[in-house]
């Protein structure tokens, strides 16, 4: 990696701060200690299902409102209430898996990311979902986080308008942003119609997962970024 002109690095969330495998093992034993008492609510599982294949069909979707048609395409799909499916999902992909991150995050993480903020780099996030939780569950911090459902983005990767915001807002470049995700056909071709750099996680086990520690060693010996005005963190 070249990293004289880097000056953000972007993060992916799902998959890329933390192990999905390992996440997916706790939440099946969750989900199966719930439903298998409460046989009666069975179908709340395959909303879960349907919402998640219905998102994964839209690659690349740019609309309005992308918040609210999530939703919709998953009501579509199997007949249910949008409220019933907000609350659902609230509950079993927003906010109850969120006690489990920190034990999936990978190794290296949060070093790499005090790493950064030694040496001046600044440092966001581009989630397919609202990642702020995520983030304070799994003690990592960044300058700007930015969802593909945010009013101002409204677009599903590899549409690039959510690295493109994030550079905008960083008063930086594309070419000086550095993009690291974990699915190639995704974050990087996301990376690439953004016009950006990026690296695709090596994916080991998680108890030989040294990607982050390789990355900070690089950045270790690079001087600190100096920039030409202080930039105000933005929230999404």
């Amino acid at each position: 990696m070249q990293w004289s002109g880097i000056k953000v690095v972007i993060f992916d969330v799902d998959g890329t701060l933390y192990t999905q495998s390992r996440l997916r093992k706790k939440m099946m034993k969750a989900l199966l200690a719930y439903y298998s008492v409460r046989p009666w609510k069975l179908n709340e599982m395959r909303i879960l299902q349907h919402f998640r294949s219905e998102r994964e069909k839209k690659h690349g979707y740019s609309g309005s409102n992308l918040e609210n048609a999530q939703y919709e395409w998953c009501a579509e799909k199997g007949n249910y209430p949008i409220s019933k499916i907000r609350e659902v999902v609230e509950h079993w992909m927003f906010n109850f898996p969120n006690k489990y991150l920190l034990s999936c995050t990978y190794p290296g993480t949060s070093s790499f990311f005090k790493a950064l903020k030694s040496k001046g780099f600044k440092i966001a996030i581009y989630s397919d979902y609202k990642a702020d939780d995520k983030l304070k569950a799994m003690e990592l911090s960044a300058d700007l986080v930015v969802a593909s459902t945010d009013p101002h983005i409204d677009r599903l990767k590899p549409d690039p308008r959510g690295l493109i915001y994030i550079a905008e807002k960083l008063g930086v470049k594309p070419e000086e942003c550095l993009f690291i995700g974990d699915r190639e056909e995704l974050d990087g071709r996301c990376a690439v119609n953004a016009g950006m750099p990026y690296l695709i996680l090596d994916r080991k086990p998680f108890d030989s997962f040294d990607f982050y520690a390789k990355l900070e060693k690089e950045i270790s010996k690079q001087p600190s970024r100096i920039w030409d005005e202080p930039i105000i963190p933005q929230i999404s």
